[in-house]
């Protein structure tokens, strides 16, 4: 296991910045959850379990983007370019990554970091060989080096393999290099629901 990644000033950095873009962003945040609310029936907030460092489960929170009970409808789990399913705000905050800004409560609370892996499902997890669960060796983050060299455009395996060369070559200047790429992503947005527009089931291989 790679001790860079898990450096104390890794954790600091990461706490720091999430309190204080929590702190910033505080009124856009209370916006969107007002605008969430007002649009559509439902919580605000989409709240589903995910595997983190070491294999914990902590629940991941995410802009609730769909209607309720979307994933038993339509494509399922699957989210399509057009899909009926998405709100009206639900759109513009996938449009601009807007939807992850909950995520810095996960941050602050030390189950994910700025930079990383982007977490699995319970279920991918289980599917993972030996050599994959490296992946599970640092927190996972809002955004990484699989996000920024592809995201849904490249297949599971492909982003998990990316993901593990990001853990085995960790620098401040790579991070850096991640925070910056993250920036032309959201303004240019690709690789959000994969090239055939549609995100696939990360569950299959």
């Amino acid at each position: 296991m790679p001790p860079k990644p898990l450096a104390p000033s890794k954790r600091w950095f990461d706490l720091i910045v999430a309190g204080l873009g929590l702190l910033l962003l505080s009124p856009l945040l209370l916006l969107i959850s007002l605008a969430i609310k007002l649009t559509s029936r439902g919580p605000i907030f989409y709240i589903r379990p995910r595997v983190g460092r070491d294999g914990h489960e902590f629940p991941f929170y995410k802009f609730r983007t769909m209607v309720v009970n979307a994933e038993g409808q339509g494509l399922g789990i699957e989210v399509a370019h057009n899909d009926q399913r998405i709100t009206r705000v639900g759109q513009w905050l996938r449009r601009w990554s807007f939807d992850e800004l909950p995520q810095l409560l996960n941050v602050v609370r030390g189950e994910m970091s700025l930079i990383g892996p982007r977490p699995s499902l319970p279920d991918q997890v289980a599917r993972y060989t030996p050599d994959q669960r490296q992946r599970l060796a640092v927190r996972p983050g809002i955004t990484g080096w699989a996000q920024v060299n592809g995201r849904n455009d490249i297949d599971w395996a492909a982003r998990i393999q990316l993901d593990c060369w990001y853990i085995e070559h960790w620098s401040w200047r790579l991070d850096g290099l991640i925070l910056w790429r993250t920036i032309g992503a959201i303004l240019r947005p690709v690789g959000i629901y994969g090239r055939d527009g549609v995100a696939k089931d990360l569950r299959s291989k």
